[in-house]
Protein backbone atom coordinates (compact mmCIF):
# COMPACT_ATOMS: atom_id res chain seq x y z
CA UNK A 1 0.00 0.00 0.00
CA UNK A 2 3.13 2.25 0.53
CA UNK A 3 4.33 1.77 -2.47
CA UNK A 4 1.02 2.84 -4.23
CA UNK A 5 1.26 5.86 -2.21
CA UNK A 6 3.89 6.63 -3.42
CA UNK A 7 3.64 5.90 -7.14
CA UNK A 8 0.56 7.80 -6.70
CA UNK A 9 2.37 10.74 -5.32
CA UNK A 10 4.75 10.52 -7.98
CA UNK A 11 1.72 10.50 -10.92
CA UNK A 12 0.82 13.91 -9.00
CA UNK A 13 4.07 15.93 -9.25
CA UNK A 14 4.01 14.77 -12.96
CA UNK A 15 0.53 16.22 -13.86
CA UNK A 16 1.71 19.34 -12.17
CA UNK A 17 5.15 18.93 -14.33
CA UNK A 18 3.51 18.85 -17.73
CA UNK A 19 0.89 21.79 -16.43
CA UNK A 20 3.91 23.87 -16.21
CA UNK A 21 5.78 21.97 -19.37
CA UNK A 22 2.38 23.33 -21.50
CA UNK A 23 2.94 26.26 -20.18
CA UNK A 24 6.73 26.81 -21.11
CA UNK A 25 6.08 25.36 -24.36
CA UNK A 26 3.42 28.03 -25.18
CA UNK A 27 5.94 30.60 -24.28
CA UNK A 28 8.44 29.16 -26.25
CA UNK A 29 6.47 28.78 -29.60
CA UNK A 30 4.88 32.17 -29.92
CA UNK A 31 8.25 34.17 -30.10
CA UNK A 32 9.42 31.31 -32.87
CA UNK A 33 6.84 32.87 -34.91
CA UNK A 34 5.05 28.91 -35.18
CA UNK A 35 1.47 28.74 -36.04
CA UNK A 36 -0.95 29.35 -33.42
CA UNK A 37 -3.98 27.31 -32.42
CA UNK A 38 -7.03 28.24 -34.41
CA UNK A 39 -9.52 30.41 -32.94
CA UNK A 40 -12.10 28.87 -30.86
CA UNK A 41 -15.75 29.20 -33.08
CA UNK A 42 -18.14 31.72 -30.89
CA UNK A 43 -20.73 29.87 -28.86
CA UNK A 44 -23.70 29.65 -30.91
CA UNK A 45 -26.74 32.31 -29.49
CA UNK A 46 -29.25 31.22 -26.64
CA UNK A 47 -31.89 28.72 -27.61
CA UNK A 48 -29.88 27.48 -31.13
CA UNK A 49 -28.20 23.78 -30.51
CA UNK A 50 -24.58 23.37 -30.94
CA UNK A 51 -24.63 20.84 -33.38
CA UNK A 52 -28.16 20.67 -35.07
CA UNK A 53 -27.89 18.27 -37.48
CA UNK A 54 -26.54 15.81 -35.41
CA UNK A 55 -23.21 15.10 -37.50
CA UNK A 56 -19.99 14.92 -36.10
CA UNK A 57 -17.34 17.12 -37.65
CA UNK A 58 -13.47 17.00 -37.26
CA UNK A 59 -11.41 19.96 -37.67
CA UNK A 60 -8.93 20.80 -39.97
CA UNK A 61 -5.50 19.92 -38.39
CA UNK A 62 -2.17 20.77 -39.99
CA UNK A 63 -0.41 17.16 -40.47
CA UNK A 64 3.11 16.94 -39.69
CA UNK A 65 5.85 14.64 -40.24
CA UNK A 66 9.32 14.20 -39.77
CA UNK A 67 11.48 13.33 -42.65
CA UNK A 68 15.45 12.52 -42.73
CA UNK A 69 17.00 11.74 -46.31
CA UNK A 70 20.97 10.50 -46.33
CA UNK A 71 22.97 9.55 -49.08
CA UNK A 72 24.72 6.27 -49.24
CA UNK A 73 27.40 7.06 -47.06
CA UNK A 74 24.45 7.35 -44.87
CA UNK A 75 25.69 11.77 -44.59
CA UNK A 76 21.88 13.76 -43.94
CA UNK A 77 21.10 16.08 -46.96
CA UNK A 78 20.25 19.47 -45.80
CA UNK A 79 19.74 21.26 -49.18
CA UNK A 80 16.58 19.61 -49.98
CA UNK A 81 13.98 22.12 -51.41
CA UNK A 82 9.95 21.93 -50.88
CA UNK A 83 9.45 21.11 -54.83
CA UNK A 84 11.80 18.14 -54.13
CA UNK A 85 9.31 17.00 -51.58
CA UNK A 86 6.03 14.87 -52.60
CA UNK A 87 3.75 14.10 -49.37
CA UNK A 88 1.50 11.38 -50.39
CA UNK A 89 -1.76 10.46 -47.93
CA UNK A 90 -3.33 7.37 -48.79
CA UNK A 91 -1.68 7.29 -52.35
CA UNK A 92 -3.10 11.09 -52.84
CA UNK A 93 -1.02 13.49 -53.58
CA UNK A 94 -1.08 16.42 -50.83
CA UNK A 95 0.38 20.21 -50.86
CA UNK A 96 2.68 21.18 -48.52
CA UNK A 97 2.10 23.89 -46.27
CA UNK A 98 5.06 23.93 -44.18
CA UNK A 99 8.56 22.96 -44.26
CA UNK A 100 11.21 23.18 -41.17
CA UNK A 101 14.72 22.28 -41.39
CA UNK A 102 17.04 21.42 -38.25
CA UNK A 103 20.23 21.19 -38.92
CA UNK A 104 22.85 20.83 -36.05
CA UNK A 105 20.11 21.49 -33.71
CA UNK A 106 19.36 24.96 -35.11
CA UNK A 107 16.28 25.45 -36.59
CA UNK A 108 15.50 26.89 -40.10
CA UNK A 109 12.13 27.81 -40.96
CA UNK A 110 11.97 27.18 -45.04
CA UNK A 111 7.95 27.61 -45.34
CA UNK A 112 5.75 28.83 -42.66
CA UNK A 113 2.29 27.58 -42.64
CA UNK A 114 -0.59 29.49 -43.98
CA UNK A 115 -2.18 31.67 -40.75
CA UNK A 116 -5.13 30.62 -39.28
CA UNK A 117 -8.24 32.61 -39.59
CA UNK A 118 -8.77 36.14 -38.80
CA UNK A 119 -10.62 36.40 -35.54
CA UNK A 120 -13.55 38.86 -34.41
CA UNK A 121 -12.65 41.85 -32.25
CA UNK A 122 -9.69 43.28 -31.94
CA UNK A 123 -7.04 42.05 -34.20
CA UNK A 124 -3.33 42.33 -33.00
CA UNK A 125 -0.19 42.47 -35.24
CA UNK A 126 0.77 39.32 -36.22
CA UNK A 127 4.60 38.52 -34.18
CA UNK A 128 7.19 38.85 -36.82
CA UNK A 129 8.42 35.21 -36.99
CA UNK A 130 12.55 34.83 -36.42
CA UNK A 131 14.12 32.80 -39.14
CA UNK A 132 15.87 30.54 -37.11
CA UNK A 133 16.19 28.96 -33.14
CA UNK A 134 18.54 27.37 -31.38
CA UNK A 135 18.64 24.62 -29.40
CA UNK A 136 16.53 21.26 -29.07
CA UNK A 137 13.95 19.81 -26.82
CA UNK A 138 14.65 16.53 -24.89
CA UNK A 139 11.14 15.25 -22.81
CA UNK A 140 12.89 11.98 -20.14
CA UNK A 141 10.71 9.49 -18.27
CA UNK A 142 12.17 7.88 -15.52
CA UNK A 143 10.08 4.46 -15.21
CA UNK A 144 11.20 3.99 -11.58
CA UNK A 145 8.29 1.59 -11.26
CA UNK A 146 9.95 -0.31 -13.70
CA UNK A 147 13.44 -0.45 -12.97
CA UNK A 148 16.05 -2.44 -10.58
CA UNK A 149 16.61 -1.23 -7.11
CA UNK A 150 19.95 -3.08 -7.32
CA UNK A 151 20.56 -1.75 -10.82
CA UNK A 152 20.17 1.74 -9.20
CA UNK A 153 23.87 2.42 -9.38
CA UNK A 154 23.67 1.37 -13.59
CA UNK A 155 21.04 3.40 -13.78
CA UNK A 156 22.29 7.03 -12.27
CA UNK A 157 25.68 5.67 -14.89
CA UNK A 158 23.17 5.83 -17.96
CA UNK A 159 21.69 8.88 -16.97
CA UNK A 160 25.30 10.32 -16.51
CA UNK A 161 25.90 9.43 -20.21
CA UNK A 162 22.67 11.16 -21.46
CA UNK A 163 23.85 13.78 -19.82
CA UNK A 164 27.33 13.52 -21.54
CA UNK A 165 26.39 12.75 -25.29
CA UNK A 166 22.74 13.46 -25.68
CA UNK A 167 21.89 17.03 -23.70
CA UNK A 168 24.36 19.69 -25.25
CA UNK A 169 24.49 23.14 -24.31
CA UNK A 170 21.10 25.21 -25.55
CA UNK A 171 18.87 22.22 -25.33
CA UNK A 172 15.76 22.06 -23.26
CA UNK A 173 14.89 19.13 -21.39
CA UNK A 174 12.73 18.25 -18.64
CA UNK A 175 12.50 15.21 -16.43
CA UNK A 176 9.17 13.19 -15.06
CA UNK A 177 9.17 9.88 -12.96
CA UNK A 178 6.51 7.39 -12.78
CA UNK A 179 7.28 6.42 -8.94
CA UNK A 180 8.87 7.05 -5.59
CA UNK A 181 12.08 9.25 -7.36
CA UNK A 182 9.25 12.06 -7.08
CA UNK A 183 10.98 13.62 -10.31
CA UNK A 184 8.67 16.90 -11.64
CA UNK A 185 11.54 19.16 -13.69
CA UNK A 186 9.94 21.74 -15.41
CA UNK A 187 11.58 22.50 -19.10
CA UNK A 188 15.03 24.22 -19.07
CA UNK A 189 18.25 24.99 -20.31
CA UNK A 190 20.32 24.20 -16.72
CA UNK A 191 21.91 21.04 -16.87
CA UNK A 192 23.28 21.34 -13.34
CA UNK A 193 19.36 20.22 -12.34
CA UNK A 194 19.96 16.82 -14.73
CA UNK A 195 23.09 16.32 -12.94
CA UNK A 196 21.70 16.99 -9.44
CA UNK A 197 17.94 14.92 -10.32
CA UNK A 198 20.49 11.95 -11.20
CA UNK A 199 21.38 11.37 -7.49
CA UNK A 200 17.83 10.76 -6.42
CA UNK A 201 16.92 8.72 -9.26
CA UNK A 202 16.60 4.90 -7.48
CA UNK A 203 14.75 2.23 -9.21
CA UNK A 204 12.19 0.85 -7.43
CA UNK A 205 10.77 -2.24 -9.60
CA UNK A 206 9.47 -5.47 -8.45
CA UNK A 207 11.35 -8.87 -8.01
CA UNK A 208 10.49 -12.02 -9.40
CA UNK A 209 9.80 -13.10 -6.12
CA UNK A 210 7.13 -10.07 -5.31
CA UNK A 211 5.51 -11.04 -8.64
CA UNK A 212 5.30 -14.47 -7.79
CA UNK A 213 4.37 -14.40 -4.13
CA UNK A 214 1.83 -11.10 -5.14
CA UNK A 215 -2.22 -11.00 -4.99
CA UNK A 216 -3.41 -12.07 -8.16
CA UNK A 217 -6.62 -10.74 -9.95
CA UNK A 218 -8.91 -11.54 -12.59
CA UNK A 219 -6.33 -10.10 -14.74
CA UNK A 220 -3.13 -11.28 -13.38
CA UNK A 221 -0.65 -10.08 -10.96
CA UNK A 222 -2.17 -6.63 -9.53
CA UNK A 223 0.68 -4.60 -8.77
CA UNK A 224 1.89 -5.29 -12.96
CA UNK A 225 -0.92 -4.07 -14.12
CA UNK A 226 -1.37 -0.98 -11.09
CA UNK A 227 2.46 0.07 -12.06
CA UNK A 228 1.72 0.07 -15.94
CA UNK A 229 -1.73 2.01 -15.61
CA UNK A 230 0.63 4.69 -14.14
CA UNK A 231 3.16 4.29 -17.14
CA UNK A 232 1.28 4.52 -19.54
CA UNK A 233 -1.01 7.44 -18.40
CA UNK A 234 1.95 9.72 -17.59
CA UNK A 235 3.43 8.49 -21.14
CA UNK A 236 0.01 9.87 -22.72
CA UNK A 237 -0.10 12.77 -20.69
CA UNK A 238 3.29 13.98 -21.98
CA UNK A 239 2.24 12.75 -25.29
CA UNK A 240 -0.90 15.34 -25.33
CA UNK A 241 1.32 17.87 -24.00
CA UNK A 242 3.51 17.82 -27.36
CA UNK A 243 0.70 18.20 -29.77
CA UNK A 244 1.33 22.33 -28.70
CA UNK A 245 4.94 21.88 -30.00
CA UNK A 246 5.11 22.40 -33.99
CA UNK A 247 8.07 22.43 -36.06
CA UNK A 248 10.26 20.56 -33.97
CA UNK A 249 11.10 16.64 -33.79
CA UNK A 250 9.67 15.42 -30.53
CA UNK A 251 12.07 13.51 -28.65
CA UNK A 252 10.57 11.57 -25.58
CA UNK A 253 13.40 9.50 -24.30
CA UNK A 254 11.93 6.81 -22.03
CA UNK A 255 14.05 4.83 -19.53
CA UNK A 256 12.63 1.53 -18.50
CA UNK A 257 12.95 -2.15 -18.29
CA UNK A 258 9.73 -3.20 -20.04
CA UNK A 259 6.01 -4.29 -19.89
CA UNK A 260 4.99 -7.73 -19.31
CA UNK A 261 1.27 -8.24 -17.83
CA UNK A 262 1.39 -12.04 -17.23
CA UNK A 263 5.17 -12.62 -16.02
CA UNK A 264 6.03 -15.78 -14.83
CA UNK A 265 2.64 -17.43 -15.33
CA UNK A 266 3.53 -21.13 -14.32
CA UNK A 267 5.60 -20.09 -11.15
CA UNK A 268 2.53 -18.44 -9.99
CA UNK A 269 0.38 -21.08 -10.22
CA UNK A 270 1.73 -22.95 -6.96
CA UNK A 271 5.03 -24.46 -5.55
CA UNK A 272 7.96 -26.86 -7.83
CA UNK A 273 10.18 -29.17 -6.20
CA UNK A 274 12.71 -27.97 -8.13
CA UNK A 275 12.01 -23.87 -8.75
CA UNK A 276 9.33 -23.16 -6.32
CA UNK A 277 6.89 -21.18 -7.23
CA UNK A 278 3.50 -19.63 -5.37
CA UNK A 279 3.99 -20.43 -1.30
CA UNK A 280 0.82 -22.36 -0.01
CA UNK A 281 -0.70 -23.91 -3.13
CA UNK A 282 0.58 -26.67 -5.84
CA UNK A 283 0.82 -26.61 -9.36
CA UNK A 284 -2.42 -28.36 -9.53
CA UNK A 285 -4.76 -26.22 -7.14
CA UNK A 286 -3.33 -23.16 -9.05
CA UNK A 287 -4.25 -24.12 -12.18
CA UNK A 288 -8.15 -25.19 -11.09
CA UNK A 289 -8.22 -21.25 -9.71
CA UNK A 290 -6.99 -19.72 -12.53
CA UNK A 291 -9.12 -21.96 -14.94
CA UNK A 292 -12.33 -20.68 -12.51
CA UNK A 293 -11.12 -17.27 -11.58
CA UNK A 294 -8.57 -15.61 -13.16
CA UNK A 295 -9.58 -16.48 -16.93
CA UNK A 296 -8.51 -12.83 -18.09
CA UNK A 297 -5.04 -13.50 -17.83
CA UNK A 298 -5.28 -15.61 -21.37
CA UNK A 299 -5.90 -12.20 -22.88
CA UNK A 300 -3.33 -10.36 -21.48
CA UNK A 301 -0.68 -10.15 -24.06
CA UNK A 302 -3.74 -8.80 -26.28
CA UNK A 303 -4.00 -6.04 -23.52
CA UNK A 304 -0.30 -4.79 -23.55
CA UNK A 305 -0.27 -4.85 -27.60
CA UNK A 306 -3.45 -2.78 -27.20
CA UNK A 307 -2.07 -0.40 -24.55
CA UNK A 308 0.87 -0.16 -26.30
CA UNK A 309 -1.36 0.89 -30.02
CA UNK A 310 -3.30 3.44 -27.83
CA UNK A 311 -0.12 5.33 -26.66
CA UNK A 312 1.62 4.51 -30.19
CA UNK A 313 -0.79 6.13 -32.13
CA UNK A 314 -1.45 8.92 -29.77
CA UNK A 315 2.55 9.76 -30.30
CA UNK A 316 2.01 9.63 -34.04
CA UNK A 317 -1.03 11.99 -33.96
CA UNK A 318 1.73 14.54 -32.13
CA UNK A 319 4.66 13.58 -34.44
CA UNK A 320 6.35 12.70 -31.48
CA UNK A 321 9.52 9.99 -31.27
CA UNK A 322 9.97 7.62 -28.64
CA UNK A 323 13.24 6.44 -27.87
CA UNK A 324 13.69 3.71 -24.65
CA UNK A 325 16.80 2.46 -23.46
CA UNK A 326 16.88 -0.74 -21.13
CA UNK A 327 19.44 0.08 -18.24
CA UNK A 328 19.46 -3.50 -17.59
CA UNK A 329 21.74 -4.09 -20.95
CA UNK A 330 22.64 -7.62 -22.31
CA UNK A 331 20.71 -10.10 -19.98
CA UNK A 332 22.03 -13.48 -19.07
CA UNK A 333 20.01 -14.82 -16.24
CA UNK A 334 18.36 -14.30 -13.18
CA UNK A 335 20.43 -13.25 -10.58
CA UNK A 336 21.79 -15.66 -7.69
CA UNK A 337 18.99 -14.88 -5.21
CA UNK A 338 16.03 -15.17 -6.93
CA UNK A 339 14.99 -19.06 -7.59
CA UNK A 340 13.43 -18.42 -11.14
CA UNK A 341 12.22 -20.96 -13.46
CA UNK A 342 14.96 -20.19 -16.65
CA UNK A 343 12.22 -20.75 -19.34
CA UNK A 344 10.08 -18.14 -17.65
CA UNK A 345 12.41 -15.83 -16.69
CA UNK A 346 13.68 -15.95 -20.55
CA UNK A 347 9.90 -15.50 -21.68
CA UNK A 348 9.63 -12.20 -19.34
CA UNK A 349 12.76 -11.12 -20.87
CA UNK A 350 11.47 -11.27 -24.24
CA UNK A 351 8.06 -9.84 -23.68
CA UNK A 352 9.88 -6.66 -21.52
CA UNK A 353 12.57 -6.27 -24.29
CA UNK A 354 9.83 -6.28 -27.44
CA UNK A 355 7.28 -3.96 -25.24
CA UNK A 356 10.13 -1.28 -25.98
CA UNK A 357 11.02 -1.89 -29.40
CA UNK A 358 7.63 -1.60 -29.72
CA UNK A 359 7.02 1.74 -28.42
CA UNK A 360 10.19 2.97 -30.28
CA UNK A 361 10.01 1.34 -34.07
CA UNK A 362 5.94 2.67 -34.46
CA UNK A 363 6.88 5.81 -33.38
CA UNK A 364 10.15 6.13 -35.60
CA UNK A 365 12.57 5.72 -32.64
CA UNK A 366 15.33 3.78 -31.88
CA UNK A 367 14.96 0.94 -29.09
CA UNK A 368 18.49 0.26 -26.99
CA UNK A 369 17.71 -3.01 -25.20
CA UNK A 370 19.72 -6.35 -25.02
CA UNK A 371 23.35 -4.95 -25.54
CA UNK A 372 25.73 -2.72 -23.40
CA UNK A 373 27.23 -0.42 -25.54
CA UNK A 374 24.70 2.66 -24.77
CA UNK A 375 27.48 5.04 -25.98
CA UNK A 376 26.72 3.79 -29.37
CA UNK A 377 22.63 4.06 -29.29
CA UNK A 378 23.00 7.53 -27.87
CA UNK A 379 25.09 9.10 -30.50
CA UNK A 380 22.74 7.59 -32.66
CA UNK A 381 19.86 9.22 -30.56
CA UNK A 382 21.66 12.54 -31.21
CA UNK A 383 22.80 12.59 -34.70
CA UNK A 384 18.75 12.01 -35.67
CA UNK A 385 17.44 14.40 -33.43
CA UNK A 386 20.14 16.74 -34.56
CA UNK A 387 19.55 16.58 -38.21
CA UNK A 388 15.78 15.84 -40.08
CA UNK A 389 13.23 18.12 -41.95
CA UNK A 390 9.72 18.66 -40.41
CA UNK A 391 7.12 18.84 -43.36
CA UNK A 392 3.59 20.04 -42.88
CA UNK A 393 0.29 19.54 -45.02
CA UNK A 394 -3.59 19.82 -44.71
CA UNK A 395 -5.24 16.60 -45.54
CA UNK A 396 -7.73 16.68 -48.96
CA UNK A 397 -9.34 13.96 -47.21
CA UNK A 398 -12.57 15.17 -45.62
CA UNK A 399 -13.86 11.59 -44.24
CA UNK A 400 -13.88 11.52 -40.47
CA UNK A 401 -14.48 8.17 -40.62
CA UNK A 402 -11.43 7.24 -42.20
CA UNK A 403 -9.46 7.60 -38.68
CA UNK A 404 -6.14 5.83 -39.50
CA UNK A 405 -4.57 7.07 -42.42
CA UNK A 406 -1.31 5.70 -44.66
CA UNK A 407 1.95 8.63 -44.97
CA UNK A 408 4.27 8.46 -47.87
CA UNK A 409 6.97 10.71 -48.37
CA UNK A 410 9.42 10.83 -52.07
CA UNK A 411 11.91 12.95 -53.17
CA UNK A 412 12.86 13.35 -56.62
CA UNK A 413 16.66 13.67 -55.96
CA UNK A 414 17.67 10.05 -56.85
CA UNK A 415 20.33 7.81 -54.41
CA UNK A 416 18.95 9.19 -51.56
CA UNK A 417 17.57 6.68 -48.47
CA UNK A 418 14.44 8.45 -46.67
CA UNK A 419 12.71 7.74 -43.59
CA UNK A 420 9.07 9.19 -42.57
CA UNK A 421 6.12 8.39 -40.35
CA UNK A 422 4.25 5.85 -41.79
CA UNK A 423 0.61 6.87 -40.89
CA UNK A 424 -1.16 8.89 -38.19
CA UNK A 425 -4.40 8.58 -36.43
CA UNK A 426 -7.02 11.12 -36.43
CA UNK A 427 -8.78 11.70 -32.77
CA UNK A 428 -11.68 9.84 -31.65
CA UNK A 429 -15.10 12.46 -32.15
CA UNK A 430 -16.06 14.46 -28.76
CA UNK A 431 -19.91 13.48 -28.19
CA UNK A 432 -22.36 15.93 -27.91
CA UNK A 433 -22.37 17.71 -24.51
CA UNK A 434 -18.92 16.51 -23.78
CA UNK A 435 -15.92 18.32 -23.78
Amino acid sequence: MRIRRLAAFGAGLAFACLVSWSATLDARQAPAGQVPAAPAQPAPPPGRPANPDGVFRSAVDLVTTDVIARDGNDQFIADLTKDEIEIYEDGVKQEMASMTLVHGGRVLNLQAAPPPPPQEGIILPTARPRNDAAGRIFLIIVDDLHLDFRNTGRIRDLFKRISRTLVHEGDMFGIVSTGPSSLAIDLTYDRKILDEAIKRITGNGLKPSDIIQGQDGPQGPTEVRYRAQVAFSTARDIVTQLERITNRRKAVVWVSNGFDFNPFENQRLGEDPIYGGRMGQTREEGQEINRTMNQGQQFSDADLARELGDLTRSANRANATFYTIDPRGLVAGQDLDETVDPTDFQTHIRKTQDSLRVLAEETGGIAIVNQNNFDKGLKRIDAETSDYYVVGYYSSNPDPLKRTRKIEVKVKREGLNVWSRTSYTLRQPTPPGKK
